[in-house]
């Protein structure tokens, strides 16, 4: 529990505003972590598309059945 929470949200803001991230190295990050997820088995295949179709044909159903 956190006993003094104004405390904390103005370290957290300063601690945001502090942390710049550019565009290369956003991008190297999340390539980075793609071959790690891929790796380990996470992500199945490496086209993050592969099987789309099938995913949007059905989203109907999952909607009208989650209602």
């Amino acid at each position: 529990m956190i006993k003094n929470p104004e405390y904390f949200e103005k370290f957290e803001k300063n601690f945001i505003s502090a942390d710049t991230l550019d565009y290369e190295k956003a991008l190297n990050l999340v390539e980075a972590m793609w071959e790690e997820y891929r790796s380990i088995g996470v992500v199945k295949n490496s086209n993050p598309l592969e099987g789309i179709e099938s995913d949007i044909s059905h989203a109907p159903l999952t909607i009208w059945t989650a209602k």
